[in-house]
């Protein structure tokens, strides 16, 4: 292998490899599969035992969102490694536009062959930057992705039988969102709010352990903030009353900012969500639309895993403008499908 140029070695926020010699590096996944299982064995030994009803409910769903979100973070972990470790980043420069305005929708796209969830979309969308990708376009795909996927489509058309114009808004409003805000943030973004990630091999690592070391810190970093989700999302989950939703079901326009920020506050993942959606039956079309664009795309544990991969400075900022942009976007496009 090559030794790096000194325009290659890591400054100091670059994440360095561990040292092999003093690390131990099965521990730490083994800790992090512990911790899973931890977690389903609670849901079926101690929820029998616990007496208040909203307890039970915050446990189950708390449960549940790590349990649903944890294959796709798994997936999304998985392919960033093997994007970061084993495919060159010529490829990237030769299959994207030069130009960014260009390559944003391309990318947006290319979300609708991914089937995975918010979850993978991060640690992709990372190692999409790490490749050399221009951040807009990576930010539409993980936009996109989560949204527009067949898995999600299907699932869509399956939980609205009656109403296959819900499946084309969908798809159209959230490649709408995802596009302009890839442009916006082309337009308005600056470097210091989004530093391109880098993962510098260590000298003489082979691709395969690159592979398996990215992988392994990857897994463990997204795990820790999706498990900062599902805890938020629970407790607003218990603490939502019922009975407010349906008074304000009636009101057009806060019916819609209602479902969009309940899409944010419950964090379902978007292979549910169509279901969740279909059974709010008080709520206009326009709402549920709402509530299906914004959620795979601003929810609680998609904040934290962003937080936590991308950094504060660019979270507070992409996250308001991706949620403006969803609620805009799915009011004109509930007006012309809908």
């Amino acid at each position: 292998m090559t030794q790096p140029s000194t325009t290659d070695r890591p400054g100091p926020g670059d994440r360095v490899a561990p040292d092999r010699a003093g690390s131990h590096p099965f521990r730490l996944p083994w800790a992090f599969m512990v911790l899973v299982a931890l977690l389903v064995a609670g849901r079926f030994l101690l929820a029998p035992h616990l007496t208040g009803p909203g307890l039970r409910t915050w446990a189950t769903v708390f449960v549940a969102v790590c349990v649903q979100a944890l294959p796709f973070l798994v997936f999304g972990v998985a392919l960033s490694a093997a994007i970061t470790s084993f495919v060159p980043a010529s490829f990237w420069t030769r299959t994207l536009p030069r130009r960014t305005w260009a390559a944003v929708p391309v990318a947006g796209m290319a979300g609708a062959i991914l089937p995975g969830c918010e979850c993978a979309s991060v640690p992709v969308a990372s190692g999409l930057m790490a490749r050399g990708v221009a951040a807009p376009a990576a930010l539409a795909f993980l936009l996109a992705s989560p949204a527009i996927n067949p898995v999600v489509l299907v699932a869509t058309a399956v939980a609205f039988p009656d109403d296959p114009e819900m499946v084309v808004a969908r798809f159209a409003a959230s490649l709408a969102v995802a596009v302009l805000a890839g442009w916006i943030w082309a337009r308005f973004g600056r470097a210091a709010w989004l530093p391109a990630p880098r993962r510098p091999a260590e000298a003489g690592q082979g691709r395969v352990a690159a592979f398996l070391d990215t992988m392994r810190h990857d897994l463990l970093h997204a795990g820790g903030f999706l498990v900062v989700g599902a805890l938020a999302a629970a407790t607003l989950n218990v603490l939502i009353p019922r009975d407010w939703l349906t008074a304000v079901a009636g009101v057009p326009v806060v019916s819609v900012l209602v479902l969009a920020l309940l899409a944010v506050l419950l964090s379902i993942c978007s292979e549910a969500d169509a279901f969740v959606a279909a059974s709010l039956t008080a709520f206009s079309p326009t709402a549920k639309l709402a509530f299906l664009v914004v959620g795979p795309m601003v929810d609680l544990k998609l904040i934290a895993l962003q937080a936590g991969t991308f950094g504060r400075a660019f979270t507070w900022r992409f996250a308001p403008l991706t949620l403006a942009l969803a609620i805009g976007v799915s009011f004109v496009a509930g007006w012309m499908f809908l």
